[in-house]
């Protein structure tokens, strides 16, 4: 029997780059020339200081446009709500979104029964392996995901006949 896994992976080095990069770029930037903003990054999460909402918001877009660079979904990104922080400054926490978790598995699993494809869909953890007999039908089931608008950036991995 057939068989792929859908999952929703980041390459953790690549964003590590991407947030080099965009040190790099603010450093330059003569708007932050004398600025203390700055991106951390902890290998789990990111957080942007910014002495305001202007410098937090290009801080934000620079961010954005290094990963989406360095070929990462930007809803691989989840911003939370800015929030005052010591010294006037604004402070914005970024998780790294891994794994799919239980609510859009079963958006997915419900996507992939409604297409009336000949195949098998199952949660496993984070991840929703397909199988079917036939290959075609596999490859109908990755055109349907892959137009499907959903929350989180999905990968296929693991293509087994």
């Amino acid at each position: 029997m057939a068989s792929f896994d859908i999952v929703s992976e980041v390459d953790i080095q690549e964003v590590d780059n991407a947030v080099n990069q965009a040190r790099k770029q603010i450093q330059t930037r003569y708007d932050f020339k004398g600025s203390k903003s700055e991106i951390q990054w902890d290998r789990k999460s990111i957080t942007i200081l910014a002495d305001d909402d202007y410098k937090l918001n290009a801080i934000k877009d620079i961010l954005q446009g290094k990963v989406h660079h360095r070929g990462i979904d930007i809803r691989a990104l989840k911003f939370e709500d800015p929030v005052k922080a010591s010294g006037n400054m604004w402070r914005q926490p970024v998780s790294i979104l891994s794994g799919i978790d239980k609510d859009n598995a079963k958006k997915i699993v419900k996507l992939i029964k409604d297409s009336k494809l000949k195949v098998q869909p199952a949660i496993q953890d984070d991840i929703v392996r397909v199988s079917s007999k036939s290959i075609d039908s596999l490859q109908e089931c990755m055109g349907i995901i892959k137009k499907a608008s959903l929350e989180v950036p999905v990968q296929f991995i693991n293509m087994r006949s």
